[in-house]
Protein backbone atom coordinates (compact mmCIF):
# COMPACT_ATOMS: atom_id res chain seq x y z
CA UNK A 1 0.00 0.00 0.00
CA UNK A 2 1.81 3.59 -0.90
CA UNK A 3 0.18 6.42 0.91
CA UNK A 4 0.44 9.94 -0.71
CA UNK A 5 2.25 12.68 1.47
CA UNK A 6 0.61 16.11 1.74
CA UNK A 7 2.75 18.81 -0.16
CA UNK A 8 2.70 22.44 1.59
CA UNK A 9 1.66 24.38 -1.03
CA UNK A 10 4.86 26.75 -1.86
CA UNK A 11 4.61 29.75 -4.35
CA UNK A 12 7.76 30.43 -6.24
CA UNK A 13 8.58 33.19 -8.66
CA UNK A 14 9.38 31.42 -12.12
CA UNK A 15 12.79 31.97 -13.39
CA UNK A 16 13.09 32.25 -17.20
CA UNK A 17 15.74 30.41 -18.79
CA UNK A 18 17.92 30.58 -21.81
CA UNK A 19 18.40 27.23 -22.35
CA UNK A 20 18.40 23.66 -19.80
CA UNK A 21 20.21 20.39 -20.03
CA UNK A 22 17.88 17.25 -18.58
CA UNK A 23 19.33 13.58 -18.28
CA UNK A 24 16.87 11.02 -17.44
CA UNK A 25 18.53 8.00 -15.49
CA UNK A 26 17.95 4.72 -14.48
CA UNK A 27 18.45 0.45 -15.15
CA UNK A 28 19.15 -0.92 -18.39
CA UNK A 29 14.94 -1.71 -19.21
CA UNK A 30 13.52 1.29 -17.66
CA UNK A 31 12.47 2.89 -20.10
CA UNK A 32 15.15 5.78 -20.11
CA UNK A 33 15.66 6.25 -24.02
CA UNK A 34 11.31 6.02 -24.39
CA UNK A 35 10.74 8.59 -21.79
CA UNK A 36 13.87 10.76 -23.25
CA UNK A 37 12.46 9.97 -27.05
CA UNK A 38 9.13 11.02 -25.70
CA UNK A 39 10.39 14.36 -24.10
CA UNK A 40 11.97 14.99 -27.25
CA UNK A 41 9.00 15.18 -29.30
CA UNK A 42 7.35 17.24 -26.86
CA UNK A 43 10.28 19.42 -27.21
CA UNK A 44 10.29 19.42 -30.69
CA UNK A 45 6.69 20.14 -30.86
CA UNK A 46 6.36 23.08 -28.44
CA UNK A 47 9.16 24.89 -31.03
CA UNK A 48 12.84 24.49 -29.14
CA UNK A 49 16.24 23.63 -30.49
CA UNK A 50 17.47 20.65 -28.86
CA UNK A 51 20.21 18.16 -29.67
CA UNK A 52 20.20 14.90 -27.33
CA UNK A 53 22.70 12.06 -26.72
CA UNK A 54 21.05 8.76 -25.74
CA UNK A 55 23.66 6.90 -23.53
CA UNK A 56 23.23 2.66 -23.70
CA UNK A 57 25.25 0.78 -21.19
CA UNK A 58 27.99 -1.66 -22.63
CA UNK A 59 26.74 -4.74 -20.89
CA UNK A 60 23.52 -6.30 -22.62
CA UNK A 61 21.60 -6.81 -19.28
CA UNK A 62 23.56 -6.01 -16.08
CA UNK A 63 21.98 -6.94 -12.99
CA UNK A 64 19.28 -4.35 -11.79
CA UNK A 65 20.60 -1.33 -9.46
CA UNK A 66 24.06 -2.00 -10.67
CA UNK A 67 26.63 0.87 -11.75
CA UNK A 68 27.76 -0.42 -14.89
CA UNK A 69 24.49 -1.03 -15.78
CA UNK A 70 22.82 2.70 -15.59
CA UNK A 71 21.33 3.95 -19.28
CA UNK A 72 20.39 7.57 -19.46
CA UNK A 73 18.92 9.94 -21.97
CA UNK A 74 20.58 13.45 -22.42
CA UNK A 75 18.52 16.80 -23.57
CA UNK A 76 19.37 20.24 -23.60
CA UNK A 77 16.91 22.52 -25.93
CA UNK A 78 16.52 26.14 -26.02
CA UNK A 79 14.25 28.48 -28.29
CA UNK A 80 17.69 29.74 -29.98
CA UNK A 81 20.05 27.58 -31.37
CA UNK A 82 21.36 24.48 -30.10
CA UNK A 83 24.67 22.54 -31.13
CA UNK A 84 25.72 20.02 -28.55
CA UNK A 85 23.71 18.04 -25.80
CA UNK A 86 25.36 19.93 -23.27
CA UNK A 87 28.18 19.33 -20.64
CA UNK A 88 26.86 20.21 -17.02
CA UNK A 89 23.12 18.64 -16.04
CA UNK A 90 20.74 21.79 -15.13
CA UNK A 91 18.05 18.60 -14.15
CA UNK A 92 19.50 15.14 -13.17
CA UNK A 93 15.84 12.88 -13.18
CA UNK A 94 17.01 9.64 -11.28
CA UNK A 95 15.37 6.25 -11.01
CA UNK A 96 17.72 5.03 -8.36
CA UNK A 97 20.66 5.13 -6.64
CA UNK A 98 22.86 3.52 -8.91
CA UNK A 99 21.76 6.40 -11.48
CA UNK A 100 22.30 8.84 -9.18
CA UNK A 101 25.25 7.80 -7.82
CA UNK A 102 27.14 7.66 -11.96
CA UNK A 103 25.67 11.05 -12.62
CA UNK A 104 25.39 13.27 -9.51
CA UNK A 105 29.40 14.27 -10.70
CA UNK A 106 27.28 16.04 -14.08
CA UNK A 107 25.33 18.32 -12.23
CA UNK A 108 25.79 21.65 -11.64
CA UNK A 109 26.04 23.43 -8.65
CA UNK A 110 22.66 24.52 -7.81
CA UNK A 111 21.03 21.64 -10.39
CA UNK A 112 17.74 20.21 -9.53
CA UNK A 113 17.78 16.47 -8.82
CA UNK A 114 14.36 14.56 -9.03
CA UNK A 115 14.71 10.95 -7.93
CA UNK A 116 12.58 8.03 -7.04
CA UNK A 117 12.68 7.91 -3.05
CA UNK A 118 10.68 5.01 -3.24
CA UNK A 119 14.06 2.94 -4.62
CA UNK A 120 16.38 4.55 -1.50
CA UNK A 121 16.13 1.83 0.71
CA UNK A 122 18.70 0.33 3.08
CA UNK A 123 18.79 -3.25 2.00
CA UNK A 124 19.07 -1.87 -2.49
CA UNK A 125 21.03 1.29 -1.43
CA UNK A 126 23.84 -0.59 0.22
CA UNK A 127 23.94 -3.67 -1.63
CA UNK A 128 23.87 -3.16 -5.65
CA UNK A 129 24.63 0.67 -6.22
CA UNK A 130 26.87 0.19 -2.85
CA UNK A 131 25.60 3.88 -2.15
CA UNK A 132 25.90 4.32 1.55
CA UNK A 133 22.37 5.24 3.66
CA UNK A 134 23.79 7.12 6.07
CA UNK A 135 22.56 10.79 5.54
CA UNK A 136 26.08 11.70 7.43
CA UNK A 137 27.85 9.72 5.14
CA UNK A 138 30.93 11.70 3.17
CA UNK A 139 29.03 10.04 -0.05
CA UNK A 140 25.90 11.87 1.38
CA UNK A 141 27.34 15.14 2.23
CA UNK A 142 29.07 15.57 -1.16
CA UNK A 143 25.92 15.20 -2.55
CA UNK A 144 24.42 17.81 -0.61
CA UNK A 145 27.39 20.18 -1.45
CA UNK A 146 26.93 19.40 -5.12
CA UNK A 147 23.07 20.29 -5.45
CA UNK A 148 23.23 23.53 -3.76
Amino acid sequence: MSTLAEVPSVKHKREVIDQAVIRFAGDSGDGMQVTGAQFTMETALAGNDLATFPDYPAEIRAPAGTTFGVSAFQIQFSSSDIATPGDELDVLVAMNPAALKVNLRDLRAGGLVVADSGSFNDAFSAGTARWPSSPNCPMASAARRRMK
